[in-house]
């Protein structure tokens, strides 16, 4: 069985209503999950610890849909031919 796993990560917007970090070297990485579940609830923590910052949004990236086992890999990937 594939992992499934989860990004959870942060920081401050330039405008609350994109998605473009004001200062990427400032992202904030919460970690990484194992499941969905897992990550909700430290998405959640980080979230409520933020809320009085509007500017301030954290996200869950689901990296295991950024892979796709049976698919065979590009040659940058395996840096091969």
């Amino acid at each position: 069985m594939a992992q499934r796993l989860h990004l959870v990560f942060g920081g401050e917007l330039v405008d609350p209503t994109k998605t473009v970090f004001k200062n990427i070297d400032d992202i904030h990485i919460v970690g990484m999950y194992p499941d969905y579940k897992s990550a909700y609830d430290a998405w959640r923590s980080e979230a409520q610890r933020t809320v009085d910052d509007a500017h301030t949004r954290y996200f869950i990236a689901h990296l295991h849909r950024l892979r796709d086992e049976e698919a065979a890999a590009s040659a940058t990937e395996e840096l091969g031919n």
